[in-house]
């Protein structure tokens, strides 16, 4: 790294530690302190009862306080990154951040903790007697051969997990690159020869893994800033290093490189040449993690080696080797079932893991946080990257698997796959909500056509849904165009065998779609020419046609392009007397609760019978996701207190909704906080229909429906399922622009659903 790169990252790194306040951490309550009858829950005399019941089973404490969810981050700050022995206090800011990593990937409450204590032996016994206070230990960034010793004591005294991150955190995701570099390359664990830099903590505790996943120790060849590691050897010697000892006359890493399979540095830059590269075995791996700069250059190693598989520790690099691929997820695992300690089958589990996922698709949230870079499986791809969210509930569940099978579980969960699913529900914020439709969705194998084919995201949605349900995808567009994106996305799908295509301009069925067309709308001004041109260009048109003739079930479109564009085409096409568009219905899912809102996108000022057609569709779908419709009509004027159109509309509409006795719960006309608020409802009309807080809300009019869904998407960070286009019998929905790879997904598996059940 130059001056000039550092001089660069300098000051925003500084501004971002000091603004908009000091730090990356703050101390937030979880339960209500509003009152007295609070507090007197919260401390005395209240409190009193949750410190009998874990006196009286210690077990307890992780039912009645955050201990169960609460890691300590504990430093010396002897070690620290690359900075060295910055002391404790100089360390906090990386304690910090990794407190900061715990919460963001796993929902691990972290402190941090910087003891100013260099004896090793008084540091662990520190350690220990916090052994009350929180349900597992993070030791980070103490010195080798020290944190060795730390670990030991507090592993042999303590009841609950202890986890050098620094040596198994760094060896699990090495454990997990060397998996799939091994695979990449056609070569067994228990053939290769390795050559490592590097007899810290970090080094010893990777070789050690290798170990574990089957190399042989023979096979083994360390090297440090004293050269090799051999027998006899005085000089800077421990018993983890003398482990790796070997009997021999070679004293350097020029001695012992010839005919390596795998470098493994963990030392500084320049330890390994281009010349030993090229003396290395053929498709040499290099492993070169030293930060900021690597042992060797990953260009200096394809002038020798073309083909060599390469890992660094930096970002800036393919296979970034980083411990946020593994600890937030061990210790998620570990916290849940109550481990006692994290043994060799729970990293193993986690190795195997991450492993696993890399060798996955990429998830359509990797890719768009990662844009531009090649995510599929190969020399380049080794490990995922961290921000795959699926790490969670694929990491998290091995390690407990293991946990359990291993006996160190405390507290077993009685279903790992329901455990898994709620992990996933808590980064796929729509998973929880969407399980219902999922499960109606698995059970039809429904064609779904999308318009927009060439679409990354359309591609990445029919890749999931080949993976999550029995859909059959259908996509709209030209081959080599989806041939070149697939292979830019890195899917493995290919069509005829897992999709259809339907090429534009040169599908067998032409002929008949644009006849099939201009019937339809021959006596609307569309000519035979008129027809061929749209089936030609238009995708929607096209898509809806194949829905028109029983070729597809269902169309997905709209990402982009205007909404009433779209639905121009559709209405014309599907559309009768009996089946047309009666609004459109969008779910916004928030950590306070789900909300759904219409009409967001059909009618600009909808009559008061298709406001009652609108809330007769929202209360049907709103079923379809397992919950009980509380319906508010929303407008300006509250229970009759104005005389405006749109509370007049909004009161005719409830008339009718009267006349027709509905089986769900609805009032109106209200204020959206009324609608929300329950105390303030009931002091406005006390004999409301429902009580809670409304789950639909229904506007008159599409600029207030849209406003508040746009304004919940971007300030209230909720997440949209929808539009639902309603009244279309389930034969097509037209999402917006701004919908991702997931939204798709999730529009898919409501389109899946059987129109006898949808409407």
């Amino acid at each position: 790294m130059t001056e000039q790169t550092q001089d660069d990252n300098r000051h925003p790194a500084l501004l971002y530690h000091e603004y908009p306040r000091p730090g990356k951490l703050e101390i937030r309550a979880t339960k209500p302190l509003a009152n007295g009858y609070d507090l007197s829950r919260a401390y005395s005399p209240g409190v009193a009862e949750a410190c009998l019941e874990i006196k009286a089973d210690p077990e307890n404490a992780a039912r009645y306080t955050t201990r169960g969810n609460l890691v300590a981050v504990v430093t010396n700050g002897s070690a620290v990154l690359g900075l060295g022995n910055i002391g404790a206090l100089a360390s906090k800011p990386v304690m910090e951040g990794k407190a900061v990593l715990f919460k963001k990937f796993a929902n691990i409450d972290c402190f941090d903790i910087e003891l100013d204590e260099p004896d090793p032996v008084k540091l662990a016994e520190i350690v220990c007697a916090m052994e009350p206070t929180f349900g597992a230990i993070n030791l980070e960034d103490i010195k080798a051969p020290d944190c060795f010793i730390v670990e030991k004591i507090c592993r042999e005294r303590m009841g609950i997990p202890v986890f050098h991150d620094d040596q198994h955190g760094t060896a699990i995701v090495v454990g997990a690159a060397a998996t799939n570099a091994l695979r990449v390359a056609g070569k067994r664990f228990e053939d290769i020869k390795i050559v490592s830099t590097g007899g810290g903590a970090a080094g010893i505790a990777c070789l050690n893994m290798l170990l574990k996943l089957g190399v042989k120790r023979e096979n083994v060849w360390l090297c440090d800033i004293h050269g090799l590691v051999h027998a006899g050897r005085e000089v800077d010697m421990n018993p983890q290093k003398a482990a790796f000892a070997q009997v021999t006359d070679g004293r350097t890493l020029d001695d012992v490189i010839d005919g390596a399979d795998l470098f493994l540095g963990l030392s500084g830059p320049g330890a390994l040449t281009a010349d030993h590269v090229a003396r290395m075995a053929q498709r040499p791996i290099i492993f070169a993690l030293a930060n900021p700069t690597p042992e060797i250059l990953p260009d200096q190693v394809r002038e020798v080696a073309p083909d060599a598989i390469i890992a660094t520790g930096r970002s800036d690099f393919p296979n970034q080797v980083n411990n946020v691929l593994c600890f937030p997820f061990i210790f998620r695992g570990a916290l849940d079932v109550g481990a006692t300690q994290i043994n060799d089958a729970m990293q193993i589990g986690c190795v195997e893991g991450i492993a696993a996922l890399a060798r996955a698709t990429t998830s359509a949230e990797a890719a768009a946080a990662y844009k531009g870079e090649q995510l599929s499986f190969g020399a380049d791809y080794l490990i995922p990257k961290p921000f795959d969210p699926r790490l969670m509930g694929i990491v998290a569940s091995s390690v407990a698997r293991a946990a359990m099978d291993s006996g160190v579980a405390k507290r077993p969960l009685p279903d790992l796959d329901a455990y898994k699913a709620g992990l996933d529900a808590s980064v796929f914020r729509s998973a929880m909500i969407m399980r219902p439709v999922f499960e109606a969705a698995r059970h039809a194998s429904r064609r779904i056509v999308f318009a927009e084919g060439e679409d990354e995201r359309v591609l990445r949605a029919a890749s999931a849904m080949l993976e999550e349900t029995t859909e059959v995808p259908i996509l709209i567009g030209r081959p080599e165009v989806i041939a070149n994106r697939l292979e830019r996305a890195g899917l493995s799908i290919k069509p005829g065998r897992d999709f259809e295509l339907v090429n534009p301009q040169d599908d067998p069925r032409y002929r008949n779609y644009w006849q099939s067309y201009h019937q339809i709308m021959q006596r609307r001004g569309v000519t035979p020419d008129l027809a061929r041109a749209i089936l030609r260009t238009n995708t929607t048109a096209i898509g809806a046609i194949m829905v028109h003739r029983g070729d597809a079930d269902s169309l997905i479109c709209g990402t982009f392009g205007q909404y009433l564009w779209h639905l121009n085409y559709i209405s014309q096409i599907l559309g009768s007397a009996a089946r047309h568009p009666v609004g459109a219905l969008s779910l916004l899912i928030q950590q306070e609760g789900n909300l759904f809102v219409a009409d967001t996108q059909v009618h600009p000022n909808p009559t008061p019978e298709q406001i009652v057609e609108t809330t007769i569709g929202a209360a049907r779908h709103v079923r379809r996701f397992g919950l009980d419709p509380k319906i508010a009509l929303c407008s300006h004027s509250q229970f009759g207190n104005l005389d405006t159109p749109s509370g007049r509309n909004m009161r005719a509409a409830l008339e009718m909704l009267d006349s027709m006795g509905m089986d769900f719960d609805y009032e109106g006309e209200m204020h959206v906080d009324a609608a929300l608020d329950t105390d303030l409802r009931a002091r406005l009309l006390p004999d409301a229909r429902f009580s809670g807080p409304a789950n639909v809300l229904i506007f008159a009019n599409t600029d207030a429906a849209s406003g508040v869904r746009n304004i919940l998407k971007t300030r209230a960070g909720a997440l949209e399922v929808g539009p639902i286009l309603m009244g279309m019998g389930n034969t097509a929905h037209i999402v917006t622009p701004s919908i991702t790879a997931r939204g798709l997904l999730n529009m898919s598996a409501l389109a899946g659903t059987p129109v006898a059940q949808y409407g």
